[in-house]
């Protein structure tokens, strides 16, 4: 086996905090969302959406209820530009909304940016440089006071321009990009001067947004970074602690949650990870997983479907089948094995009556989603007999009885392993009555009249049932009349006798199938010969009597 080349990678520092405490705490309430899917999501597309795209983009993501959207990089492009001005001059904004616009720390680019918010009520101008060692260092060339200016300059900038533009709504958020790969001492070093030249306080906050740009680390160290940051910085009430995570170790979401842990007031992230190399943090999975802890998002996932729509026709990208919660197969179970967990889990939520959702193998009602429960269990050859025995009780309301159910999977299994496919809950129930329902063989109800007797004791006594049938049976008709307990009881000694051939019923079960008057009934039978013998039948008719019969005839075919 050829060893790979790791000596060429050396590993990321750790952070000295013995006292560490985010490993303790927990998430109680939801952070402050800012959706970068039409800044950061849209540079990283192969075909960057249209503006009227970007709209339809910008109306989802209000409509899930984002407060704080960045909508673009006004500078960088006419279209970024002309989107942010159809925004605010086409009055698409509400007025619970904030808008965010990044720039470098150029003063051209800081000037242009402010004629594009120009009018808006609610803004956040984002400015960034890079304060990483080894863009200093190859990229720039430049030294730690020289990037520690730009960052200066910058704010100072974006300070006078908002005093001129006399508008109280504009809000400030700085970045030293490549927080990760920067020195501790040093971040905190360029955000004090950021916050002084800017003036922040209580009354005016700063977001200090500290981004893992280039996922570099363990999400732990992320975190401890974070804690170590939130005690050092000065004035913590006067800043807010913001978080960007990228997904380039796979992450992302581990990475904002131990964030959150660790004291960051607010997360940055897009729809579905969408974004620069492997993605951003994906909100979708983060605010979904504090709901499964019994947290309030404060965001709405309920139609996911929807939402995934719309990602898809504005940027082109898909959403993996294996997408946590909005997959496609995220809900739907092969395993046989888990078919059955979650069938039982299903039926005892149902009883159990307490409201708290507790189902093996779901961590999330689908239905909370805006999915359905059509499609958590699926048939294909790894599938079991209550993942079979599900589908057709949850599609056609065909219950199966348990000593029943191994008999009818190997029929599917047969088939599944045979065609290699998933099989359809349209495949399973016409299998279903191609293998009792409608079989065909030796024996076959011509005819068949049914009375009862009441016994001596009248209308308390015993009540005998009279049967007169008329039989095929092996190339002859059989006409016979029994009585018994019971049509089933009196037909299976009339067959007996007439046809000498001996079997009994061993198992038998029955419900209706539908609850409308003319719903048909259907039963269920095991039959068993005296050398070993059993045969498995089920038989649909409107009178319950009848449909057992042709339960028994099923089985006897089937020997």
């Amino acid at each position: 086996m050829k060893t790979m080349n790791f000596t060429k990678y050396s590993p990321y520092p750790t952070v000295g905090l013995a006292d560490r405490t985010w490993p303790d705490r927990t998430i109680e309430h939801a952070p402050v969302w800012c959706s970068v899917d039409l800044r950061d999501g849209n540079q990283a597309l192969p075909v960057p959406m249209s503006v009227d795209e970007k709209i339809a983009m910008f109306r989802l993501l209000v409509s899930v209820g984002f407060k704080e959207i960045e909508v673009g990089f006004p500078s960088a492009s006419a279209t970024e530009f002309a989107f942010v001005r159809r925004l605010v001059e086409d009055g698409l904004i509400p007025d619970d909304v904030t808008i965010q616009v990044l720039t470098q720390a150029r003063e051209h680019l800081i000037r242009k940016s402010f004629d594009a918010i120009s009018g808006a009520r609610h803004a956040i101008v984002h400015l960034y440089n890079s304060t990483s060692t080894l863009q200093r260092e190859v990229v720039f060339r430049k030294n730690m006071e020289e990037v520690k200016a730009i960052a200066i300059e910058g704010t100072r900038l974006v300070r006078q321009l908002k005093d001129e533009s006399r508008n109280s709504g504009i809000r400030f958020e700085y970045s030293p990009e490549s927080f990760t790969g920067t020195e501790l001492e040093y971040a905190l070093e360029v955000c004090h001067a950021v916050m002084d030249a800017w003036g922040a306080s209580k009354d005016e906050k700063i977001i200090l947004n500290l981004p893992s740009t280039v996922e570099m680390s363990r999400p732990n160290l992320y975190a401890d970074r974070i804690e170590w940051f939130c005690r050092n910085i000065k004035d913590r009430d006067a800043v807010l602690i913001s978080v960007h995570a990228h997904n380039d170790r796979g992450t992302a979401v581990a990475t904002a949650e131990f964030a959150v842990m660790a004291g960051a007031d607010r997360v940055e992230g897009a729809l579905f990870g969408n974004g620069e190399r492997c993605g951003n943090m994906d909100i979708v999975t983060m605010g979904l997983n504090l709901l499964t802890q019994g947290v309030n998002p404060c965001l709405d996932f309920s139609d996911l479907p929807r939402i995934r729509e719309v990602y898809r026709r504005c940027t082109r990208m898909d959403v993996h089948p294996r997408h946590p919660y909005a997959g496609e197969l995220v809900y739907t179970a092969f395993s046989g094995s888990h078919q059955d967990a979650i069938s039982k889990g299903l039926k005892a939520r149902g009883q159990k009556g307490d409201g708290l959702w507790a189902v093996p193998y779901l961590p999330i009602d689908p239905e909370d989603v805006g999915c359905t429960y059509e499609a958590i269990v699926r048939i294909n050859s790894q599938s079991g007999k209550g993942g079979v025995a599900y589908v057709l009780e949850k599609e056609y309301g065909i219950q199966i009885p348990k000593w029943m159910q191994p008999d009818f999977a190997e029929a599917v299994q047969a088939v599944a392993d045979r065609t290699g496919e998933e099989l359809s809950a349209v495949k399973i129930h016409d299998l279903f009555h191609s293998e009792y329902i409608r079989l065909q063989g030796e024996v076959a109800l011509k005819k068949c009249n049914i009375s009862w007797a009441e016994g001596d004791g009248g209308a308390s006594g015993a009540t005998t049932t009279l049967i007169s049938s008329v039989v095929s049976y092996g190339g002859r008709e059989l006409s016979f009349e029994a009585e018994g307990n019971g049509p089933l009881d009196a037909f299976v000694k009339g067959f007996i006798l007439a046809g000498g051939f001996e079997f009994t019923v061993e198992e038998y079960a029955e419900h209706a199938i539908g609850h409308s008057a003319g719903a048909c009934a259907i039963a269920y039978v095991r039959i068993g010969c005296p050398e070993g013998r059993v045969s498995f039948g089920a038989g649909v008719d409107s009178n319950i009597s009848l449909a057992s019969i042709r339960a028994t005839l099923s089985a006897l075919n089937r020997l």
